[in-house]
């Protein structure tokens, strides 16, 4: 076969991937409304929320996860969690960062001062109730992981990952609680949520299967077409999500959500391929992954808490997180050599 048919025969299958993956977003919204909801309701923080509201945040990476380990393709899923551990954080930033660089966003009434200070704005609990409880769960992954005796992911450890999941929902759901809201649930709302995680399954599983079709055209491995290829289109939707939030006046919300979800994603969004084990093959990547996983994760928590006397990141924060992205990008392309 000719490379030009093979780049025609690609067109396809890449426009079933973004189509996929926009259709999960979609299902992941609709499921997120009533969890929002719900955090008004029972008066959780907006910081600590987004343990609650990141389970449909990272639906679509649960999704894809579940239809990689169902088709026999886990390595799909895993490049996506690695992917999407990684590279979503400064991306996230970045899309929060320039969706504030407007005169005034409602409800900020020293929004002017922030412009002129460089800063994005976070509230300061989101350091502790978010970035480290993040950062002891990707300390538990490694574990899971790394050591020879139980190297891979077994399907003992969906069970140590689900326990995980409830630890981190529970210190979230009780630390700052507030006055709960007043909230009116109607029935069409429900049966869009309902509607939104069907919408989820089906479109992460043609997503995954449309990966598979590209990968085998490109000639790479899965596991470097879930990192490079599916992550990315998968993060789209969640920085036009992430940009209409912080232009919303959620400045919080939208840049805090990225942590909720990752740390459903290394815990929940885990166990289907723990389920069907998961063995290791490039522990060079694998350990790089990690390392700039949790660099990535104590340098978001910690430019929040110590980075400016008012809480958030400053540009050159911004922009060393987008540093810290590329080299990530550039050492796991020389480890898939």
């Amino acid at each position: 076969m000719s490379s030009d048919s093979s780049w025609w025969n690609l067109l396809p299958w890449a426009a079933v991937l973004l189509g996929s993956l926009w259709t999960a977003h979609w299902g992941a919204e609709q499921f997120a409304r009533p969890l929002r909801k719900l955090r008004r309701q029972w008066g959780i923080s907006v910081a600590a929320g987004g343990a609650l509201v990141g389970l449909a945040a990272a639906s679509p990476e649960i999704g894809i996860n579940a239809s990689s380990a169902w088709r026999g393709s886990a390595d799909v899923g895993f490049g996506v969690t690695l992917g999407s551990n990684i590279l979503a954080i400064p991306l996230m930033v970045a899309t929060a960062y320039l969706a504030s660089r407007t005169k005034r966003l409602p409800g900020d009434s020293e929004h002017r001062e922030h412009l002129q200070q460089r800063l994005l704005r976070v509230e300061r609990s989101a350091a502790t109730v978010q970035a480290l409880p993040y950062l002891a769960i990707i300390g538990l992954f490694a574990l899971l992981t790394v050591p020879a005796p139980w190297r891979g992911l077994q399907p003992l450890d969906a069970l140590i990952l689900l326990g995980a999941y409830a630890i981190y929902l529970a210190q979230a759901l009780f630390r700052k609680k507030e006055r709960g809201e007043r909230v009116e649930w109607q029935g069409k709302e429900i049966a869009f949520a309902i509607g939104g995680v069907a919408a989820v399954a089906g479109g992460t599983y043609f997503a995954v299967m449309a990966t598979e079709r590209i990968v085998e055209t490109l000639g790479i491995s899965r596991i470097i077409g879930g990192l490079f290829i599916t992550s990315p289109v998968a993060m789209m939707p969640e920085m036009v999500a992430t940009w209409t939030l912080v232009r919303s006046g959620q400045t919080t919300s939208g840049v805090t959500s990225v942590v909720g979800d990752h740390a459903v994603v290394l815990t929940l969004g885990l166990m289907p391929l723990a389920l069907v084990s998961l063995p290791i093959e490039n522990m060079g990547l694998f350990v790089t992954s990690l390392v700039f996983m949790f660099a990535m994760g104590a340098s978001y928590g910690g430019f929040i808490h110590f980075g400016a006397s008012t809480h958030g990141f400053l540009r050159w924060q911004v922009l060393t997180l987008l540093g810290l992205g590329l080299c990530y990008v550039a050492a796991a392309i020389a480890w898939a050599q």
